[in-house]
């Protein structure tokens, strides 16, 4: 008699596509699951099991190069709830930008990525050409981030030979900036040298400006770097105490204050040699954290620019501030209103979900102070046909 045979194993007939939604969805329910637990300590021993779980799959998503699952997943979650939506952001961020180095009888070790925006103004616009050729000015920008008190003076600080701009930082992936961590950290913590692919491909090259010799050009770049350090390193631990951490973080702000004044000469012989520029820093941080502040400034200077050629134009103009919605995201939208209440001009700024909203139209109203528009009222929203609901004078 013929002996019986196993069967073979069942192919599995579900497209990685429709996996990898599956997934998506999963990590997304987890995220909201999560996200409504309000009190940490009244979680039961199961949910503790999964708030550990969370941060540790995400971990393995990015490091298996999962991006479209995560940027779907934290999709879902937008329209889903904000406090998920931010949680799981906040987490893959976090995952991607930060790395945990474990070796048995060692200290835990801590490598994350951070990023300085920087306003170049210059006549003419930036080449990149010129960038970097000034070796000493490097070398001392680079001893500056621990001589100047941004990073513990027991960190190692590497700075990458390369000014990004928006496009650049933009395109660089979770799993990238993760690959990227991980590379910086092999070429501070091995002798020998590591090719750094995903560094490399980072640096796909400035957009193209049509800046002529004499104009008056405003640009966005990122100095990027990455910073290793102990994990208990006491110098990154904000005291517990509320008074003594307003005190911790005032003294950081004030030495990055001092820092932006000492490193503007090395930034500016880095970026264009001999050239003049004027700079103006933004606030160091990690790299998520660098690319929305500067992408908030930047939307806000475009919107002043083009609001302001519009009030030389007609000087009696109002405006209107007010939410509106843009093919499902939302935005604060500026509209400038002429004789006859005529829209002269509409302005959109992305603002993020579960941001202060009142917050940003206070910045708004500030701004729009600054160029000289008083005349200014806040509205419920704009409708689906460009119309203000219920617009108030600001106060």
């Amino acid at each position: 008699m013929p002996k019986n045979k196993r069967p073979a194993p069942r192919k599995n007939s579900t497209p990685p596509e429709e996996k990898e939604e599956f997934l998506a969805e999963a990590l997304c329910a987890a995220a909201l699951e999560l996200a409504e637990q309000e009190d940490g300590e009244q979680l039961s021993a199961e949910l503790r099991q999964k708030a550990a779980e969370f941060p540790r799959q995400v971990r393995k998503y990015v490091q298996q190069k999962k991006d479209e699952l995560l940027y779907s997943a934290i999709e879902l979650a937008r329209f889903e709830d904000v406090d998920a939506y931010r949680l799981l952001r906040e987490t893959v961020e976090e995952a991607a930008g930060t790395v945990l180095i474990r070796r048995e009888g060692q200290p835990d070790i801590e490598i994350n990525a951070f990023a300085i925006p920087v306003f170049v103004h210059s006549t003419g616009g930036l080449v990149q050409a010129q960038e970097f050729q000034d070796e000493a000015a490097f070398e001392a920008l680079l001893h500056s981030f621990t001589k100047d008190g941004l990073e513990s003076p027991k960190a190692k600080v590497v700075l990458v030979q390369h000014a990004y701009d928006l496009d650049e930082i933009d395109r660089v992936s979770y799993s990238q900036l993760n690959a990227m961590v991980r590379e910086a950290a092999t070429s501070m913590t091995e002798k020998k040298m590591h090719a750094a692919p995903a560094l490399e491909r980072s640096m796909g090259g400035w957009a193209p400006t049509a800046f002529g010799a004499d104009d008056t050009a405003v640009e966005l770049r990122f100095l990027l770097g990455f910073a290793l350090k102990r994990a208990d390193d006491a110098f990154y631990q904000a005291p517990e105490g509320e008074q003594e951490q307003d005190d911790y973080y005032a003294a950081r702000m004030e030495r990055y204050r001092q820092w932006t004044l000492n490193a503007a000469p090395l930034v500016q012989r880095c970026l264009a040699g001999a050239r003049p520029l004027e700079l103006n820093f933004l606030y160091q941080d990690l790299f998520y954290g660098a690319k929305e502040q500067a992408q908030a400034e930047y939307a806000m200077l475009d919107m002043m620019a083009k609001l302001g050629q519009a009030l030389q134009a007609h000087p009696g103009a109002s405006a209107v501030i007010a939410p509106a919605d843009v093919r499902g995201d939302m935005v604060l939208r500026v509209n400038l209103y002429g004789a006859g209440n005529s829209v002269l001009l509409s302005c959109d700024k992305p603002i993020d979900l579960g941001c202060d909203l009142q917050l940003e139209v206070d910045d708004i109203a500030d701004a729009l102070a600054t160029i000289g528009l008083h005349a200014v009222s806040v509205a419920q929203r704009f409708d689906a046909a460009g119309q203000a609901v219920e617009a108030k004078p600001l106060a």
